[in-house]
């Protein structure tokens, strides 16, 4: 792989977005929101419930943690559909860009568009509402690593999904942060789910992350084994879409498929 293909793929991207204040404006508002909305939810149970209990790391932590994985995730899914909206791919890929080139470059860009992100929401919710990140300890950094390549690999399989299907198709992409989010137990304890969710969950590394913050922050020890799974399994999503996207890659080139790309869906 050449750096300075990669570099390309990011450099166009921090050109759009520097020329662009819609572009601008989604990296820090709706986090930001949420940060505040989440915040003062969680002042108010500590002020109304009786029980010996800090709501701020455990909820507002979780929605910090799960905002970073949609932002890291929507980093690596908006750079691929900004080339999906220009009708982009003919340009691109009739250079010698490989497509691992292609798609490292969208992981960089979600990179640095998500670190904007994750430093607005540390700082919101340390400022306001006085969460502390020592709470989590060290931990905090294969929590985040955890999700950060889960993101990723969703990202990827989300872009694969848009370049086979369409661009109509990116409405499938967008809802699944929240269609996973009940399985992961974001906000409660796998334990409270059914059988069956629960069966969904264990294939999940979000599930065992946010286990192990409640479990953090109630002092207990956090299972080696169930972040050594997380990271198993992280590597497995990313491993399969990878094989997705260029698997898709390949048949759209051999079909001429990307050729005939439009505003709606491919057959």
């Amino acid at each position: 792989m050449c750096f300075q293909r990669i570099f390309t793929i990011v450099l166009r991207q921090i050109y759009l977005i520097r020329g662009s204040f819609s572009r601008v404006f989604p990296l820090f508002a709706w986090i930001g929101v949420d940060m505040i909305l989440w915040g003062f939810l969680t002042k108010y149970l500590n002020n109304v419930t009786r029980v010996d209990f800090n709501f701020v790391p455990a909820l507002l932590g979780a929605v910090l943690l799960w905002d970073f994985f949609g932002r890291i995730m929507q980093g690596v899914t908006i750079a691929f559909f900004e080339d999906v909206w220009s009708r982009n791919f003919l340009n691109i890929f009739a250079t010698p860009l490989l497509i691992s080139e292609y798609v490292s470059g969208l992981i960089l860009t979600s990179i640095l568009t998500s670190l904007v992100g994750l430093i607005i929401m540390f700082v919101i919710a340390a400022t306001f509402f006085h969460l502390s990140f020592f709470a989590y300890g060290l931990l905090i950094v294969p929590f985040l690593l955890v999700l950060f390549l889960f993101g990723i690999s969703l990202g990827i399989f989300g872009s694969a999904i848009v370049l086979r299907l369409g661009p109509a198709s990116e409405w499938f992409i967008w809802p699944i942060p929240a269609i996973i989010s009940p399985f992961a137990g974001v906000l409660y304890p796998v334990s409270t789910l059914p059988g069956w969710m629960q069966a969904i969950a264990k294939i999940l590394p979000p599930s065992y992350i946010f286990e192990g913050l409640r479990a953090a922050i109630r002092g207990e020890p956090v299972s080696g084994l169930s972040l050594f799974l997380a990271a198993i399994l992280t590597l497995v999503f990313i491993f399969l879409a990878y094989r997705l996207f260029t698997m898709i890659y390949r048949n759209a080139l051999k079909s001429g498929l990307i050729a005939r790309y439009s505003a709606e869906s491919v057959s």
